[in-house]
């Protein structure tokens, strides 16, 4: 028994190293033709160039179409345990109000506030209006700010999953504001 359990994990093994040396050839072998392609069409990488740095790069697109074509990143990532996200719950607030394209959130002193859904961090900073935010672009979609947040737990570009700590309210209040391609969206279908 003891012995078929140790060769099934060694195959597994085997076929998830093959797998992540498969996908890391295909992955420099796209890159190689691009990058050949574009030195070769000026046109193309003028729109390239465009497309980075003027407009906005949805990450969650570019991981769902990774995902689907060549699966998870690492794919020995089921024999290494995870760790349980900090929250299971919604934000907890005493009161709600509309606040520009959003919500005020008036909070308990210090709450911890929690990722809503899975998603890439895409800006840190300070916003007019809103104080240190937090954006989330979901997996869904969605842009998710968290305005007026304290004690900043997360970095540029980090890859969060649902119930992971963000950081902290400030001063008892914080805000939230739920954007789809641009489009404001009901705050009230999310909270």
């Amino acid at each position: 028994m003891e012995r078929d359990r140790v060769l099934k994990e060694k195959l597994v093994l085997k076929k998830s190293i093959r797998r992540l040396i498969n996908q890391t050839l295909i992955s420099i072998i796209i890159l190689l033709v691009g990058l050949i392609v574009i030195r070769k069409d000026v046109s193309l990488k003028e729109k390239i160039n465009k497309k980075i740095y003027e407009d906005n790069i949805e990450f969650i697109k570019v991981k769902n179409l990774y995902d689907k074509y060549f699966g998870e990143l690492l794919p020995i990532s089921n024999l290494v345990s995870k760790e349980q996200p900090v929250f299971n719950e919604k934000i907890k607030y005493l009161k709600e109000e509309k606040y520009l394209e959003g919500v005020k959130l008036t909070v308990d002193n210090n709450i911890m506030i929690p990722s809503m859904k899975d998603g890439i961090v895409v800006f840190i900073g300070e916003k007019e209006n809103y104080g240190n935010t937090i954006v989330v672009e979901q997996t869904d979609g969605v842009d998710v700010t968290y305005g007026n947040i304290d004690n900043i737990n997360v970095k540029l570009y980090d890859y969060v999953e649902s119930g992971t700590l963000l950081g902290q309210a400030k001063d008892n209040y914080m805000y939230l504001v739920f954007q789809k391609e641009g489009n404001n969206l009901d705050y009230k279908q999310y909270i």
